[in-house]
């Protein structure tokens, strides 16, 4: 199983009879075991990986968020709004000196200018934000390590 979900992860595009050859199993027997990774959750989807870049999101920032309040209703308003805004790739409630890291892509840096005067500061309960652009990602995988000693 940790097999296929690793093969399926570097190729989501894989033919059955392929990924069943890799997992040296049966061709039906991978078929359903892939069928029951997604029933259980474990396969949550496949996607097409976009170069940002080329679709004019080429600015990657990380933003800090300091809430005024930290209550669960601050916290649910903070999560609904932020669910909303398209920039906003992932966005995690973090222990530390901070309440939320944001990941979000923009253009350029007037484009970040205005998520950040704009977008940003309309989302209720924010008391700070520090961002942070990224000048070079040396790392940037969707894959979990899912191979001994990965």
């Amino acid at each position: 199983s940790t097999q296929s979900t690793w093969v399926l992860q570097d190729d989501g595009r894989i033919t059955n009879q392929d990924l069943a050859a890799r997992a040296a199993i049966s061709p039906a027997a991978c078929h359903e075991r892939v069928r029951r990774l997604r029933e259980r959750g474990v396969i949550r989807g496949t996607v097409a990986l976009i170069e940002p870049a080329a679709v004019g999101c080429a600015l990657l920032i990380f933003v800090e968020v300091v809430l005024e309040r930290t209550s669960e209703d601050a916290f649910r308003a903070f999560a609904d709004h932020v669910r909303r805004i398209p920039q906003v790739l992932e966005c995690h409630m973090v222990a530390g000196g901070f309440d939320y890291l944001i990941k979000a892509r923009v253009s350029d840096m007037n484009a970040y200018r205005l998520f950040l005067g704009g977008i940003l500061a309309s989302v209720p309960g924010i008391r700070e934000t520090r961002t942070y652009a990224v000048l070079e990602e040396v790392k940037a995988t969707t894959q979990l390590p899912l191979r001994q000693g990965a």
